[in-house]
């Protein structure tokens, strides 16, 4: 039976309070608005917008998907229109919900309640549902051929990684590169490394347990900051004899990134900041660094134009361009979320795809 137009009930992890645990909650789903389309949720990645999707319905003036399409949700729009959409070397849509996060769709309202109250969306995804709705610039139509329960990778962490290397640093054949955290993002920058045919990839983390899968997918060596007296820029200054020349910050912390940019060849190298700080998180560098010749990049979704590029990134891993297996470690029904949740924060897993 036909869904379309009507409120579709089901099963949510609701967030409820800041810092306490998800709650598995029935949600009603309202049927999209124009320019929106509602998507039967299939697979989603556990990080911080990881998501991936199906069938749906489809709003007034929707004519790049429709029912029946399989899709991927975009924490990162492209309206194609604004001056950043327009320009070929950006990719940070304005019409986005992460700086200033509103919780709701474009029209300023919210598709899903709950108890009778209405709830937020969360940057513009809302993937930890059986349903959800999403504005037509933030879905991408994707091959039918693809594994949702792989592919949901590429709506946020992966892509974030690889592009990282790839897109944003421009990783040079040959070249020496260092990876600050060794997560599920990190994990995904080294293989960008590998890809763009780096010949020594350094990763570092103070978690051991996570050397054997960086060497697994392409780190040549790991090293520890707890295993050394000195700081670890110098020691990669060490290691290398001048510097690497690109180097990855994928944790988000003020002090490693001061590291990382420190840990640069002088004259040449590219520090690209991956991980996620907080807007009151304060860095500081010594600005001597920088005499020399040494730049320091941010980097959003890898550098990809969302519509436009996780179509290719799909298409690719079908072609076996790149292998996104390693980087499921597990695998979990949505009512399992805050198990899955104390398993990311803990560092015991790489990625956990939570079935709805």
């Amino acid at each position: 039976m036909s869904t379309a137009g009507k409120v579709i009930k089901c099963k949510a992890a609701v967030l409820w309070q800041l810092n306490k645990p998800f709650s598995i909650e029935e949600v009603e789903v309202a049927p999209p608005k124009a320019h929106e389309v509602r998507i039967k949720m299939v697979a989603t990645g556990i990080c911080r917008s990881d998501d991936h999707a199906v069938t749906g319905s489809i709003g007034e003036g929707v004519t790049t998907v429709k029912p029946g399409d399989k899709v991927i949700p975009l924490f990162t729009p492209q309206c194609g229109k604004c001056r950043i959409c327009k320009h070929p070397e950006s990719n940070f849509c304005l019409i986005n919900d992460l700086g200033k996060p509103k919780g709701m769709l474009l029209d300023g309202t919210s598709r899903f309640t709950c108890k009778g109250k209405p709830i937020h969306h969360f940057i513009g995804t809302s993937t930890f549902s059986q349903y959800t709705v999403v504005d037509e610039i933030a879905v991408a139509k994707i091959d039918a051929a693809a594994p949702l329960e792989k592919v949901c990778l590429i709506g946020c962490g992966f892509s974030t990684g690889y592009g990282s290397a790839v897109k944003v640093a421009k990783v040079t054949p040959g070249s020496t590169c260092a990876v600050f955290g060794l997560g599920g993002v990190g994990l995904s920058v080294i293989m960008g490394c590998k890809a763009a045919g780096a010949a020594r990839i350094i990763g570092v983390d103070i978690n051991k347990d996570k050397f054997k899968k960086a060497e697994e997918v392409g780190a040549t060596e790991c090293i520890s900051p707890q295993d050394f007296k000195k700081p670890i820029q110098e020691v990669l200054f060490d290691m290398t004899g001048a510097g690497v020349e690109f180097c990855f910050e994928v944790i988000g912390n003020p002090d490693t990134v001061a590291a990382a940019v420190a840990s640069c060849n002088e004259s040449h190298g590219v520090c690209v900041i991956v991980g996620l700080m907080s807007a009151t998180d304060q860095v500081r560098i010594h600005g001597n660094l920088f005499f020399s010749g040494r730049t320091l990049k941010g980097s959003v979704f890898g550098g990809w134009k969302s519509r436009e590029h996780v179509p290719k990134l799909v298409s690719d891993y079908i072609e076996k361009k790149f292998n996104l297996e390693p980087l499921i470690t597990h695998t979990l029904n949505l009512d399992k979320i805050n198990e899955a949740s104390e398993l990311m924060k803990t560092g015991k897993c790489i990625r956990c795809v939570l079935l709805p």
